[in-house]
């Protein structure tokens, strides 16, 4: 197939830009695919394109499906100019867009409020208008979670797909007029050669002042408040007040918006917590290496599938998660009465703990301490996670399953949905008015 694939892609931080670029390693080997991006790709980026290219090439020499990898971030704000106009193959990566959406709408130097309040109606017809106006005013905060803002997406495509079935089956209830698939996501197993693949040998403890007797707890992936960074600190602090082992390991961005050094001071002496920033993907296997325990924790949630909690479990390491609903048919344990909380798929070890957001960070605290102390539960507990990864989250799988979606996709026809105008329309006004006075047709050219 010839494929048009609009997607985050390196250099860009973005998690789904890691998985774009590995997915297309397969992908690429059975197909043409080509990328269009949100900037204009270095010269040397064979097969990325500008999203401003799209149009053109498609017209010269049309796409047999175009795939959108979209999720609740500003990395995405450029395709909402081509889902519609050119629908195709949906991967979403979060249950809600309304954060994103409503920012790029709302947020710019010339607001685009009525577009935003058109769409928020047209997601969500039963909403109390005044919930558009809120948002729109700056006062958005839980309301993004109530109010998804996904259903014109998801019956707009041809076929939309998440990378959890539980999540598929919650939104194809919600939105009978969508076709919605599941395929489990896939990351590829970390180097077991520590210095990664960037050829220099990265010894991280040294790097970061750990001692070489230090538990490392590791959390992945940007910095901000829903990683629950602030209630792992104050756990930690204090775990560690009992044992002086602990130190913790902070491997991504700082976000803008959270203040993680102020939170260090407030709840742990500062040379147990160590930023190391981003760090390039060469390096992130000997990251791992250096991690005992990894803080996988989420909330609130988009019901996204994270990526960094799969290459932890990859690593074979033990990880923490939080009790969410859409995770229940993974084998996870309680932290207050080592109970495994459910059986999952199959009658297997537990492959991670499993922190109760009620009971949050008692059951922190528990978890650390014990983990902290005790290196065979650590040990049993990354068996089981690499386990669960082989079975289930291998790279290779998903490609083979993205073959599927492809099939099923380019078998559906384009839905007929209501659309807001403003989202249907060609948007080619100005050039008609700059044209006129020639006596110019008009820029039928634009759109096959």
């Amino acid at each position: 197939m010839r494929i048009a694939w609009f997607s985050p892609y390196p250099p860009s931080t973005s998690g789904i830009a890691a998985y774009s670029a590995e997915l297309l390693l397969l992908l690429r080997a059975r197909h043409t695919i080509d990328v269009f991006l949100d900037h204009a790709p270095q010269l040397e980026e064979r097969g990325n394109w500008s999203a401003h290219d799209f149009v053109w090439k498609h017209r010269r020499a049309p796409y047999d499906l175009t795939v959108y990898q979209l999720g609740n971030a500003s990395c995405h704000d450029y395709m909402w100019a081509y889902l519609f106009r050119y629908p195709g193959l949906v991967i979403l990566h979060d249950a809600q867009l309304h954060q994103a959406r409503a920012l790029w709408l709302t947020k710019r130097w010339k607001p685009r409020t009525a577009d935003y309040l058109a769409e928020f109606q047209a997601n969500h017809p039963t909403a109390p208008p005044s919930v558009g106006l809120l948002v729109a005013a700056g006062l958005g905060g839980s309301l993004y979670h109530h109010w998804p803002l996904v259903k014109l997406v998801l019956e707009a495509a041809r076929l939309s797909a998440v990378h959890n079935r539980r999540v598929m089956l919650d939104l194809s209830h919600q939105y009978p007029n969508a076709a919605i698939d599941a395929i489990e996501m896939g990351v590829q197993s970390p180097s077991s050669d520590p210095a990664g693949r960037g050829g220099q040998t990265v010894d991280v403890r040294a790097r970061h002042g750990i001692p070489a007797d230090a538990v490392v707890i590791a959390a992945f992936g940007g910095i901000t408040r829903e990683k629950r960074i602030p209630e792992l600190l104050a756990a930690v602090g204090s775990v560690a007040a009992a044992d002086s082992r602990v130190h913790v390991l902070l491997v991504g961005a700082e976000a803008t918006h959270y203040d993680v050094r102020g939170d260090i001071r407030a709840h742990v002496r500062e040379d147990r917590v160590h930023l190391a920033g981003f760090v390039p993907d060469a390096d992130l296997p000997a990251y791992l290496a250096a991690s005992d325990v990894c803080s996988c924790l989420r909330w609130p949630t988009n019901r996204e599938t994270s990526a960094s909690w799969l290459r932890c479990l990859s690593a074979a390491k033990a990880t923490i998660v939080s009790d969410l609903t859409h995770l229940t048919d993974v084998p996870t344990v309680d932290p207050r009465d080592w109970r495994v909380l459910a059986a999952g798929l199959d009658d297997g070890e537990p492959v991670a703990v499993s922190i109760d957001l009620l009971d949050e960070q008692h059951s922190l605290r528990l978890a650390l301490a014990r983990l902290t102390a005790e290196p065979l539960l650590r040990r049993r507990l990354g068996r089981a996670a690499r386990a669960w990864w082989e079975a289930h989250h291998r790279l290779e799988p998903m490609a083979e399953a993205y073959e599927r979606l492809f099939t099923r996709a380019t078998a559906l026809n384009p839905p007929t949905s209501r659309l807001p105008p403003h989202l249907v329309a060609d948007v080619t006004a100005t050039t008609r008015a700059l044209l006129a006075p020639f006596g110019l047709e008009e820029p039928r050219f634009l759109f096959p």
